[in-house]
C-alpha cells in the first residue's frame, strides 16, 4: 500500500526544485494537489494523487524510465547544483525525458545509483520501512577487529539514534587495509561513513554494488543502462517482501542470512 509522503519531499524527488525552494513553491499557492491548492505540511501520494506545478501535472503521461547508473565519485547526486559542483544529470542528459535520483549516493562515493521518473517507484524503494538492501564494497583503514565488525553488524548509536542491524564481512586483508562488504537495510544520511568513523576506522573507498537484486556488475564508471524487465520484477518482489516484514534483521532478502552475520574471508 502506497505511502504518503511530504509535498516538497515528493517535488524535490521529481526533479522541479531543491526541497526548500519547494516549500517556497507550496507557500505561494502554485502548487495544487487534485486540483485544490497546496499547503505548507500536506502530503501526497506519489504517483496517485495529481500533483501540478503551475498547473502542469508531474509525470503527467510520460513514459516509465528505470536506469541503473555507475556514477563515479567527484559528482553530487541532485538534478542542479547551486554551488556548480557536477551532478548526476550530466550523465543523463542524452535519455530525452527527466529522470531523478532514487536515494542518494554522496559526493566522495561511487557505484550503482538507480533513476526513474516514476515518483511512486522511486518512494517504495527507498522508504526505509520496505528494507531493500543495498550493498557495498568498503575499504577501510589501518584494519578492522571482530569487536568492529560486530558494532557494524549490531547497530551503533549515531547522532543518539542506534543504526539498524547490517550484514557485514570481511572480503580481503592486506597491511593497513582491509575491504568489507556491507549490507544495509536504512537509508541514513552517509551511514557508512559515519559508522567507520564512530570506530575510527578511515574509508578510503566506498563503492554501492548492488540495490537489491539490481547488481553494477561491469557497467562502466558514468555510464548507465536500462533495467531489465527481470530486475524489476525481482525489485519490487523485494519491495514487497519489505512491506511484510517490519524487522530487518530476519532475512536479507536475498540468501535468507541473517543481517547480524559477521564473517571473514581471508586472502
Amino acid at each position: 500500500m502506497p505511502e504518503k509522503s511530504r509535498l516538497q519531499k515528493i517535488l524535490a524527488a521529481s526533479g522541479v526544485a531543491s526541497r526548500r525552494k519547494a516549500e517556497e513553491l507550496i507557500a505561494a499557492g502554485r502548487v495544487t494537489v487534485n486540483g485544490r491548492v497546496a499547503h505548507l505540511g500536506d502530503s501526497a501520494l506519489p504517483g496517485k494523487d495529481k500533483i501540478a506545478l503551475d498547473g502542469q501535472l508531474l509525470g503527467g503521461g510520460e513514459k516509465k524510465i528505470y536506469l541503473a547508473l555507475h556514477k563515479p565519485r567527484g559528482f553530487v547526486t541532485t538534478l542542479h547544483d547551486e554551488r556548480g559542483r557536477k551532478c548526476v544529470a550530466q550523465l543523463v542528459a542524452d535519455v530525452g525525458e527527466r529522470v531523478y535520483p532514487v536515494g542518494r549516493l554522496d559526493k566522495d562515493s561511487e557505484g550503482l545509483l538507480l533513476l526513474t521518473n516514476d515518483g511512486d517507484f522511486a518512494n517504495r524503494v527507498s522508504h526505509p520501512k520496505r528494507h531493500v538492501a543495498k550493498t557495498y564494497r568498503v575499504t577501510v583503514r589501518p584494519s578492522v577487529t571482530e569487536d568492529q565488525l560486530n558494532q557494524i553488524s549490531t547497530g551503533i548509536v549515531i547522532e543518539g539514534r542506534r543504526t539498524a542491524p547490517a550484514k557485514v564481512r570481511v572480503l580481503q586483508e592486506e597491511p593497513g587495509r582491509v575491504v568489507l562488504e556491507i549490507v544495509l537495510y536504512e537509508g541514513r544520511n552517509r551511514e557508512i561513513r559515519k559508522m567507520c568513523e564512530a570506530l575510527g576506522l578511515e574509508v578510503a573507498r566506498l563503492k554501492r554494488i548492488a540495490v537489491g537484486p539490481v547488481r553494477l556488475g561491469m557497467l562502466p564508471q558514468g555510464k548507465y543502462r536500462e533495467l531489465t524487465k527481470e530486475e524489476l520484477r525481482a525489485l519490487n518482489a523485494e519491495i514487497k517482501k519489505g512491506e511484510g516484514n517490519d524487522d530487518p534483521s530476519e532475512s536479507d532478502g536475498r540468501s535468507g542470512r541473517r543481517t547480524g552475520a559477521v564473517g571473514r574471508r581471508r586472502r
